[in-house]
């Protein structure tokens, strides 16, 4: 997720970006049940931070009384926040999310490049990485091919 906090307009960055989070990754779990009959209950893992018991709380408010776009349905447990040192997955998200820095702060897609057809997409439109604005990216992308060792 890339967002403008200046486009923001007064609005919590984190609210508005967990609402995001959240929203996108119960649609997930529900296409996969939609699609492929795969009945999926999520978790989010997130680095620990002072925002955990406000994460938590908008987690449970989701809910049980909604967000802007509804409830969510899918999830087993409210987010569950881990030090860095005790998970590889969050080291590993910490890269997606330099490579997304990179490209959309500087236009440098090395990295990018690696991660940017792992995002969620169905029928050609992607669900997993949201900008916001949508017309935040103002640069030219620089090109860089990415090392063959990597791609595969």
């Amino acid at each position: 997720m890339v967002v403008n906090k200046a486009s923001l307009k007064g609005r919590d960055a984190i609210d508005f970006a967990f609402e995001q989070l959240a929203r996108r990754f119960d649609l997930f779990l529900q296409r996969c049940y939609r699609k492929h009959g795969d009945a999926q209950r999520g978790m989010i893992l997130l680095d620990k931070s002072t925002t955990e018991q406000r994460i938590q709380k908008l987690a449970r408010e989701f809910k049980y009384s909604g967000h802007t776009y509804g409830k969510t349905r899918n999830f087993a447990e409210v987010p569950v926040f881990l030090n860095s040192k005790s998970s590889r997955l969050i080291p590993l998200a910490d890269l997606v999310a330099f490579a997304l820095f990179r490209f959309h702060e500087y236009g440098d897609s090395e990295f990018f490049d690696i991660v940017k057809h792992r995002f969620d997409s169905d029928d050609g439109l992607k669900h997993g990485l949201f900008v916001y604005p949508p017309e935040a990216r103002t640069f030219t992308p620089i090109p860089s091919p990415a090392p063959a060792a990597l791609l595969q």
